[in-house]
């Protein structure tokens, strides 16, 4: 009779779970990326469909994809021009930052992301960089947040391409992603976002694995943890170079 009653309850309590309309079903073209000596960059395609239990309702369904590397602090000075020497003047310090962040979206993020699900997923670029406990040197710290985004999108790392995902029929989508050379290791988050009314209906989330391999894997590993042979090997390469330069150049005088 109780477990009647604890299976009754249990079952009255699912009852009353809203159920979910819209679900992302995604993956990727490749779980993991290899860096090797001739790394010159990859780029992979992110696909999937929205699966439903009912009709799709009427309201326009929108997507976002986000990838992102782990999170690093980052250390922002400003330098300033003092009796014709740059110098440095003001700094901050972000509390993380991701050394790469890639936005896809089907339209605009101020059309169809509001602030508090931006908030509460941390999506756009500066919801990705945590600051919040930064406080410069005689200065807010927007600018120096708004530098390391700046910099970071001129050198390719910070990416944000809207109105770039192939939605076909409110079902289907993909998108690529492109990955510049000089990734860091390390898992990067990539997520999938359905909106409807600007609110985040359904995430999806996954990894994709990025490591050095071959000389590349041999080289990190031997100066993070032999740094002294590495030290040793680094400085009789560089006069194993010079010495051989010099021999050279000696034969082409003679």
């Amino acid at each position: 009779m109780i477990r009647r009653l604890i299976s009754l309850l249990i079952l009255c309590l699912l009852a009353a779970l809203p159920a979910r309309g819209e679900e992302v079903v995604a993956g990727l073209s490749q779980t993991d990326v290899a860096i090797t000596t001739t790394f010159k960059g990859s780029e992979i395609l992110i696909f999937g469909a929205v699966k439903r239990d009912k009709p799709a309702p009427e309201d326009k369904l929108d997507v976002i994809i986000t990838v992102s590397s782990h999170l690093t602090p980052v250390l922002v000075r400003k330098k300033e021009r003092k009796l014709g020497i740059w110098v440095n003047a003001e700094s901050a310090e972000i509390d993380f930052a991701p050394t790469f962040y890639a936005i896809r979206s089907t339209a605009p993020l101020n059309e169809i992301l509001s602030p508090a699900a931006d908030l509460q997923h941390s999506i756009s670029v500066p919801r990705a960089i945590r600051a919040h406990d930064a406080q410069p040197s005689g200065g807010t710290r927007d600018p120096f947040v708004e530098a390391v985004i700046r910099i970071r999108t001129d050198q390719g790392a910070y990416q944000v391409q809207e109105e770039s995902i192939e939605l076909t029929e409110d079902t289907l989508f993909r998108a690529n992603v492109e990955l510049p050379s000089n990734l860091t290791e390390g898992d990067y988050r990539t997520r999938i976002f359905l909106l409807r009314n600007n609110q985040v209906i359904d995430a999806y989330e996954t990894t994709l694995d990025v490591r050095k391999v071959g000389l590349e894997r041999w080289i990190y590993n031997l100066a993070h943890e032999h740094s002294l042979i590495y030290g040793l090997l680094s400085l009789i390469i560089a006069i194993a170079a010079g010495w051989g330069a010099s021999a050279f150049f000696r034969l082409l005088k003679n």
